[in-house]
Order: C-alpha cells, then structure tokens, then sequence
C-alpha cells in the first residue's frame, strides 16, 4: 500500500479514536448534567468544545449550566452560538431563555428579536400573548428609576451565597453558605456550599451584626432556606432538601426536591420537634413558604400538577388545631408559564413576588399586587429599579409602617462578585411639593414676582423660582422629610429686605406649607445691619480682607451674638461689576468667608453662621457692565449683609 494511503488511513483511525472518546465525554457530561450536578457538567462540555467538537445538544446544556444558576451572561454566549449553528434544532423555550439573558447584559434589543421569534413558534401560549401586549412598555420600563427607595448591600463582605431574608423579632433570619458549621458538602448545582440558616442582629441603621447559626435542629448538611415566623416568635416555617433523618432523598427522577418543614421553639430558646408539612410530595416540589397577616393562611410556591407554569404561588388554609386545607392556585392573573417563586404577604396584606414570566428587567423581578380591594397596587406591578436589576431579584420582605425591607440579588456586588446577597431597601420619605404665599407684612396683600430661592442645611441652593399673581410658589420633588432646609425670598424690584425662614420636613406627605411675609425697608425684623444701626462694611477694590473700619461695625454684631446665643445670621457678600462674573463670584465667596472667619476667630461657634457670595448679581445702582461710574459709587456695591435667621 502506498506511503501517502497509509498515512490517509491512520489520519481518519485517529480521527475516529477522537470522535469516539468526545462522545464518551459527552456521555458522561449528559449523565452528570441530568443529575442537576451542574458544575462538573460544565467543566466536562468546555472540554470537549475546546477540542473542536459541537453540537445542539452540547450547546443546550452548556448554556443551560450558566442559566439555571443565574450567570446570564454567560449563558448569552452559549446561546448566541446555538442558535446561530443550530436555528432548526430548536425547542421555543430556548428563545425564551436567549431572550432572558440577552435583558441581563442590556442588549434589549436582541431581547426583544428573541421573544418575538419564541412568540412565533409559541402563538397559542400565554407567555407569547403577553409578550406581544407588554414588550412593547421594556424600553420605558428600562428608563424608569423609582425615586422612592434606595438600596444597599448589606452582605457584600460575606463570600458565599446570602439571601432569603425575613423578619423575626428584632433580628433578621436568612439563608447563607458563607459560614457552614453543620458540614462542608458542596452542592453539585451551584459549586457552592449548602446553606443554613442564620439569625443576625439589626443595628440602628438597619445593617446586619453578630450573625450566628440559628439553635437547634433546623440547621442540616444540605440546604434550609426562606423561613417565615409567626408572630409569637414560636412557630418556624422552612424550606429544606427532601432530607429527614439524616438522610437526603432522591426521587424517581434522581431529582432532590425542597419541602417545607416546621419547627417549634422550645423553653431554652432552640428550634425543636421539626415536622414536614402534608402539603409535600417527593414528586414536586414545594418551597418559600410565607403567611398572611392573620396567620390563617400558608403561601407558597410550588411546580405540583394543576399549575400553570414551570413554577406557581399556591395558597394552603391552616385549620384549627394544626390541619392544613387543600392546596389552592392563585390563578392566572398571578402565575404565567414561566416562574413565579419567593412569595412574601406584608402586613398590608400586599403579595409581592418573583417572576420571569411578567415583563422585566431581566432574569427574576419583583413585583407586587393587594390582595385588599384598597390595596396600592391595582394589578400586577414590577416594582422597577433601583429594586429591580437586569439580574435576578428576589426574596422582597418589607415592613410597610417601619418603611424598611431587604432583597436577595445576584447582581454584581460591592466586590465584583455576582453571587446571591442581600440588599437593605429603605423607603425615601419625599414630600411632593413645598410652596406657601409671599405677602407684605405691613398689608397682608400677596407680593409677585418674588424671587424665592429654596437651600439646603448647608446653605446651597438647590432650586429657585417666582412668586406668581397671588403670591404662591411652589417647589415640587425637590425636598425629603426629616431634612431641615430655608427659604430666602427677596424682590429686586420693590423695597423690601430679604427674608430667610427656616423649615424642617416632618413625617411622609404629599405638601408641605411655608408662607413668608416680605417686610418693606425701613428695619425688616431680621435686618440685623438696620436693627444694630450698623455702618457698611465695604471692602477695597479686588480684595477680599476685613478693613479696619469694618472691624467696628463687625464688633457691634460680635456683642450682639455673645449678648443673644440663640441668635443665627447669615452673611451675603458682594461685589461691583467690574471684573468677570466668574471671578467675582469667587471674590464675594472669599468675602464672605472671610467675615464670618473674622466672628469665629473672636469666639462664635461656627454653627451659628453661614455666609454666600453673590458677585455682581445684586447691584445697589446703576453701575453695572460696561457703565462709567465714580470709585465710591462703585464701593458701594462691594458690600457684606447680615440676615437673621433664628
């Protein structure tokens, strides 16, 4: 046989020895992959890609490894190449999970191509219809940030996976693998330890402290999760593998299913006599559970028979004497296709929960109805970011009347890390609007055309605007409860001094009111320059350094201050128009430090004082750009006003 078909013939045995040992790696990562043991599924298919071999099938469960633990972005990569290579060895659902990922990167509008060729090939599903009634509101939902809640991590020191929060007493309790003292078994699914659960203290800006394992028997070398108490504090519901008696047990699947279990609390402060709930079965599973206000009902979530997705929230009555009702769906205005899970009823009676089958931001959100008739929210409603991420969001708890919750997230964290933790969600206590009316204090008539500047606590302004024909202005969205601020009005037209009132927002509503009253020149009550019969206090032109003379009036206000302690002023500081008004800007702010510097240096508490520059904005005559005005007409402008203002 001839050199070069010989060499031919031992290329294709090779070849075909390569092929073969592929398909046994494939073999055994199928094996793997349908035993839920993830990770090492994941690690044998990058192999057998990086030799060269491909196929639907690989591709699938490759992508499938990074979407059932929540790492969408790598799940995108996954299935861009199948469905790229593979268009027509394609079951809809993997569209669907294309469409989901692609929302966790951002790219909506791969998100949208996705869903709308999922849509095509699943016309008749609930899922398609909704897709093709709401997708059309992501980009909007995409631009919306609530103002009403900001959200904090609160786990980001921790390494292992930290969610399902819920209250209990003064504590928190949640599910954590970064600390495991019952075992050191790592779950298959995730590559991760297992988890137990957790009790930690609340401090007083609600973060977490001194975690410690929760006592006695709950805590086992597989996973314990999402606990609800009761309001005694005596009575636990849980979510564990189906693991009893040490044992951790397989269905017919080989698939381990979660159960909810219960546990009482006994004298000594542990958790005892753990019992599985009847609503259970080795042949679904059942998880989250969570309890009405009454405690007369048990939620949950659950892919038993009789839902109408891959997971739903089902409701059990819990009887007199211990019993448990028949479970019952929450229908399909709740439950699509896909999952809903993490069920949670505060104590307003809302439902919130997690979904990926309701339009979102990306793999689970968060999204709330009443379950009241007066309830806040009508119908199902995503409760958009900063709650919501294009990562999964879950396991919401919030204590309406505290205004304070918690979240679990996989969103990339503190660290960079994109593991499970918990954020600490605060409710925003925003006032809608603050106006009031702006009137003489002589007449009591409404004064127009006031210019009315809103600061802060720190004298900066944060707004400004006019008083209309009645005397009424008004800002809206600009100011938080429990914040002090002041508003200044002053009118560059008609004589009258400015005035400055201090407001402190209290407590959450939609208006907060402050009239004003403008007192006319002659020695307006918190004039303190005309009620101390003070001379100017001018500066030389260019500078900014107290002169002698002004030594003397600034000694008047000295005493005044040391003789009144309750007595607050506020120095305005300005300068003539020569100059730009970039640099006398800078030059009245120099000025008016260095007058309120002067006090302090003589023994005033710096609290007591405040001071602005306001550069040539507010000439006292005609002298303004480009006008030949004499030097002392022009010092006149170069001035320091004192206001009072408590």
């Amino acid at each position: 046989m001839p050199i070069k078909f010989s060499i031919i013939f031992l290329y294709l045995g090779l070849f075909a020895l390569v092929v073969h040992g592929q398909k046994s790696n494939i073999k055994k990562a199928d094996e793997v992959f349908d035993a839920y043991a993830y990770i090492d599924a994941r690690e044998i298919y990058l192999k057998v890609v990086k030799n060269g071999y491909q196929s639907a099938q690989v591709y699938k469960n490759l992508g499938d490894t990074y979407y059932f633990n929540g790492e969408y972005a790598d799940a995108a990569q996954w299935y861009k190449k199948l469905i790229d290579n593979y268009p027509n060895e394609l079951e809809p659902e993997y569209y669907y999970r294309a469409a989901q990922t692609y929302k966790s990167i951002g790219d909506y509008y791969q998100s949208k191509r996705m869903m709308g060729m999922f849509s095509s090939l699943s016309s008749t599903t609930n899922l398609a219809n909704n897709f093709i009634k709401s997708y059309p509101g992501l980009d909007s939902l995409v631009d919306t940030v609530s103002e009403k809640f900001e959200v904090i991590n609160i786990t980001h020191n921790l390494s292992g996976s930290d969610f399902g929060p819920s209250f209990y007493q003064n504590k928190l309790v949640y599910a954590s693998s970064s600390k495991k003292p019952t075992g050191n078994k790592t779950d298959e699914w995730t590559g991760l330890k297992y988890l137990d659960l957790y009790e930690a203290e609340l401090d007083e800006e609600y973060n977490l402290s001194n975690p410690i394992s929760i006592s006695g028997d709950i805590n086992t070398p597989y996973h314990e999760s999402t606990p609800v108490f009761t309001k005694d504090g005596k009575t636990v519901y849980f979510t564990r593998n189906n693991y009893l008696d040490g044992k951790k047990k397989k269905n017919k699947n080989r698939e381990i299913t979660l159960k909810i279990y219960k546990a009482i609390k006994n004298k000594d402060g542990a958790w005892t006599n753990v019992t599985e709930l009847p609503i259970n079965n080795d042949g679904y599973a059942t998880a989250h559970p969570t309890l009405s206000p009454d405690e007369k009902r048990l939620y949950f979530s659950s892919d038993r028979k009789g839902g109408f997705g891959k997971s739903d929230l089902w409701y059990v009555e819990i009887l007199d004497g211990g019993g448990y009702g028949t479970p019952k769906n929450l229908g399909p205005e709740i439950n699509t296709e896909a999952r809903e899970t993490f069920p949670y009823i505060s104590g307003k009676n809302t439902l919130y929960f997690a979904s990926d089958g309701h339009l979102g931001l990306g793999g689970l959100d968060i999204f709330a109805i009443s379950l009241e008739e007066n309830g806040p929210y009508k119908k199902i409603t995503n409760l958009k970011k900063p709650i919501n991420s294009s990562s999964d969001d879950f396991g919401f708890i919030m204590d309406e009347e505290k205004k304070i919750g918690f979240l679990s997230s996989n969103r990339e964290g503190a660290n960079g890390s994109a593991s499970d933790n918990i954020y600490k969600v605060r409710e925003s206590c925003k006032v809608q609007t603050l106006r009031g009316m702006v009137t003489d204090a002589m007449t009591q008539l409404p004064v127009s055309g006031t210019l009315v500047t809103l600061l802060n606590n720190d004298n900066e302004e944060i707004a400004q605007t006019s008083s209309n024909m009645d005397g009424i202005y008004q800002f809206e969205d600009m100011v938080d409860c429990n914040k002090q601020y002041s508003v200044r009005a002053e009118h560059q037209e008609m004589e009258y001094s400015p005035t400055e009132k201090p407001v402190t927002i209290l407590g959450d509503k939609a208006e907060e009111q402050l009239d004003i009253q403008l007192s006319p020149t002659g020695c307006p009550p918190n004039d303190l320059g005309c009620r101390l019969d003070l001379q100017p206090i001018y500066f030389d032109y260019g500078k900014y350094e107290i002169r002698p003379d002004a030594e003397v009036e600034l000694a008047k206000i000295l005493e005044a201050m040391k003789e009144y302690p309750q007595l607050k002023i506020h120095i305005e500081s300005h300068t003539d128009s020569r100059s730009s008004d970039l640099y006398n800007i800078y030059l009245s702010q120099r000025r008016a430090l260095a007058t309120m510097q002067w006090l302090i240096d003589k023994g005033i508490a710096s609290h007591r004082l405040s001071a602005k520059g306001y550069g040539e904005t507010q000439l006292l005559n005609e002298c303004a750009n480009g006008v030949q005005c004499p030097e002392a007409k022009h010092e006149l402008n170069r001035r320091s006003v004192f206001i009072i203002k408590e």
